[in-house]
């Protein structure tokens, strides 16, 4: 495969054809994505001993997932976003490295399965995402809880020294400085990757999370790494504009005015409204506080209202970039939703959801190469669009099965015929199966 030349200064020459045989094996199987299954249809040079000796390789996938985005799909001056998310697997069992309960919001529950966080980049002008890391959560074991040495509570009669309030002499706490949390940590050390593995090469601006990291410890973290932070607030979050008033000439100055109210938004930040049908849309632009946040916020509301019923609904996104128009803020926040194809994808036609391995490197190796020929499957998709406008990957899967059978029927002949006839034929066959077909030109 053409495609993997930009890989050999990544991978050595064993690696390299271990990886281009598996990747067509993935392209062209049918069925559950397993090591066996790979085996079937790997053909000459294949086998089960080579899949399994694959699996159990030491590979840098970061490294070359960023190789194969800025040979094949990066454009010049792209503009691109950081985007991060996690994907939980569902697994049966009990021996799988990793293995433990994570909340998925497919099932709205906590199941038992693995647990990944995957980083992407986001092009703006092309609206796809493209994963470079894919590692492993783990957790934390469960803290031990202190040994009481003896047996008997005694309450104390005397208040604590002191009173209400801080201890007299604390300093200033510096609100900047923040405890990161385990979980935390993990996703700042994996941001720090993406920048050391992308170098000066692309400037990266905007880190993009959903809301559940929609608070300060999480900004703070990402201001470390020097990127600016987009996510939602919850909607019942308690905002306040700043205070414009007088000062009252004594004490510090008040920071805080009056506290946002949804249903009353003021008329000057209207941004825009839009009509569709029923519902109307009104964008509101706003720079307020909230008390968890050290630095002013850039506030966008999202206002939806049912002109039938008369029912509103209300989202609120922020960044820490305040110079960001409203527009490119929820524009940038929908393109985060482009991970989430990445994991449909991964798992409906890559085996992220099939794989069996249980010890650590194969699981892991599993679970970046699901993620890796999503990029691929995109780098062979783009290559065909001009005659292909459609191509999905069901029809890029149903090409290459065609191509596979067509090329092992041929090996059974006696001749082998010209390869103009070849061409045609594997053309002819591969068109079986797809939903969308090529274009034919007169």
């Amino acid at each position: 495969m053409l495609i993997f030349g930009c890989l050999s200064q990544s991978l050595g020459a064993t690696e390299l054809r271990q990886l281009t045989r598996v990747a067509q094996a993935l392209l062209s199987m049918s069925g559950r994505v397993t090591m066996r299954g790979l085996s079937r249809w790997a053909g000459q040079g294949g086998s089960y001993r080579t899949v399994q000796r694959f699996f159990n390789t030491t590979l840098n996938w970061g490294h070359l997932q960023w190789r194969v985005i800025r040979t094949h799909l990066l454009a010049a001056n792209e503009v691109l976003l950081v985007s991060g998310d996690h994907v939980v697997v569902t697994k049966a069992g009990k021996h799988t490295y990793g293995l433990d309960r994570f909340f998925s919001s497919l099932y709205g529950k906590a199941v038992p399965g693995l647990c990944f966080l995957s980083l992407s980049l986001i092009s703006v002008t092309q609206r796809k995402s493209y994963p470079v890391l894919m590692e492993q959560v783990e957790k934390a074991p469960p803290a031990k809880p202190a040994k009481s040495k003896s047996k008997t509570k005694t309450k104390s009669k005397t208040p604590p020294p002191g009173g209400r309030g801080r201890p007299k002499g604390s300093p200033n706490r510096n609100r900047r400085e923040v405890e990161l949390s385990p979980s935390l940590r993990f996703i700042q050390e994996q941001m720090g990757r993406l920048q050391r593995l992308i170098g000066s090469r692309v400037k990266l601006t905007y880190f993009l999370f959903d809301g559940e990291l929609g608070h300060a410890d999480a900004l703070q973290m990402v201001r470390q790494v020097g990127l600016h932070w987009i996510s939602k607030l919850r909607h019942n979050s308690a905002l306040y504009f700043p205070y414009a008033g007088p000062y009252s000439g004594r004490g510090p100055r008040r920071k805080y005015g009056q506290k946002l109210d949804s249903r009353n938004l003021p008329f000057e930040s209207l941004q825009s409204t839009t009509i569709d049908k029923e519902m109307k849309t009104q964008i509101y632009q706003l720079a307020l506080w909230h008390k968890k946040f050290v630095d002013l916020l850039n506030v966008v509301v999202i206002v939806k209202t049912n002109l039938k019923t008369a029912k509103t609904a209300h989202v609120v996104l922020f960044s820490s970039d305040v110079t960001l128009g409203a527009a490119d803020l929820i524009e940038y926040y929908r393109l985060r939703f482009q991970i989430e194809f990445n994991f449909r994808d991964a798992k409906q036609y890559w085996g992220l959801e099939d794989f069996m391995s249980v010890k650590e490197r194969p699981v892991y190796n599993s679970a970046n190469l699901a993620m890796f020929m999503v990029n691929v499957s995109q780098v062979l998709m783009r290559r065909r669009r001009p005659d292909w406008p459609e191509c999905s990957v069901n029809d890029l899967q149903a090409w290459w099965r065609g191509k596979t059978y067509v090329e092992e029927t041929l090996k059974c002949l006696p001749e082998m015929p010209e390869a103009i006839c070849i061409e045609q034929i594997v053309a002819q066959v591969a068109e079986l199966g797809r939903i969308n077909h090529m274009q034919t030109t007169a």
